[in-house]
Order: C-alpha cells, then structure tokens, then sequence
C-alpha cells in the first residue's frame, strides 16, 4: 500500500526505475567525427543494455498503458521516448554541421527509421539486438539518408477508404463498426 502513495499504478513505478537505470551514463553521445561512428556509438551501448534485463517486458508494458491512458502517454513520451530521440537528434546536427547530410534532411524520420527496428526486435523477440544488428540498422538507414540529398517537399498521401481500395469487395463500414451492404446489416 505504501508503494502507492508515491506511483499511482505499477507502471509508473516501472517507467521511474527505467527511466534512472537508462539514465546511467547519458551524456552527450560521442563525437567520432562521423555520422555512421557517432550512431553506432550512441546505439551499441543501449543494446548491451536492452539485453541485459527483461526490458522488453517492461516497454512492452509501458507502451500498453500509453495505449489506454493519455496522461501516462505524455509521460512516457517525456520521459523515455523524447530523450533517446534528442540525444540522436544532436548527432545528426553534427552531422549537417560536418556536411555529411543535408541541412533539411528529415530527422524524425531518420530516427524512425533506426529506432523502429532496434525495437521491433526487441519487443518480438524472435532475433537478438545485438551489435551487428545495430551496424546493419545504421548502415541501412544511412544508406537512404545519404542517397536521398536535400530533403523533397512532402506531399501527404490522401488517405484510402475501404472502398476506395476494393469498391467491389469491400463492405461499407458505419461509425460504429458494423458492416453492411447496399443498407443491409451482415
């Protein structure tokens, strides 16, 4: 019951305890004089870490509450997300400051684009986050981010509906949730 008091819920009391574990020797990451080096030196220190605990137990929990609890979003977002993606975010600076990318080069996206593996196979599980995972990630990544040269003007996609994908096979759907056909409920 004391636990309580201080952590509404067990996974604020998990996002406080990863949040100082991971926090151990966060500093500026290294300046190696590369964007390839500096990533890999920011990136190969978490995934000794990440597999060094039941972590994807943990996030895994974390992102379901975020999921369902707005205000627990935010923190988590704050906490954890925001600062692994600023901490990125200042290697790619140096990077356009070098000139290895392009001063538009799309950022988020690029930390997408190596979060977002490194993740899914840490959640999933069904392969090792290891460090020539983390090379290939990187080299992968850059390998698009380089080629793309300065960034193009985004043009969003209009988004499909079902019936605009299969207009024959595709039933209609109502606000709430039911499907129908030519007005008929199925």
């Amino acid at each position: 019951a004391t636990i309580y008091r201080w952590w509404p819920a067990k996974e604020t009391l998990a996002l406080d305890a990863l949040e100082n574990e991971w926090a151990v020797g966060a500093t500026d990451p290294p300046d190696t004089g590369t964007l390839r080096d500096d990533l890999l030196a920011l990136l190969h220190p978490w995934a000794h870490l990440v597999t060094t605990r039941p972590y994807a137990r943990v996030i895994a929990a974390l992102i379901s509450k975020a999921h369902t609890d707005l205000a627990f979003a935010g923190e988590y977002v704050a906490r954890l997300v925001t600062p692994r993606r600023d901490r990125a975010r200042t290697v790619f600076t140096r990077a356009v400051d070098r000139g290895e990318i392009a001063p538009d080069a799309p950022v988020d996206v690029a930390l997408d684009l190596i979060y977002g593996p490194l993740y899914h196979r840490l959640l999933h599980g069904h392969a090792p986050v290891d460090h020539a995972f983390v090379d290939d990630v990187v080299d992968l990544a850059l390998h698009g981010i380089l080629a793309a040269g300065p960034a193009r003007p985004h043009i969003p996609a209009r988004p499909t509906t079902h019936t605009e994908a299969n207009p024959v096979t595709a039933p209609e759907t109502s606000l709430n949730g039911s499907c129908s056909r030519e007005g008929g409920n199925s």
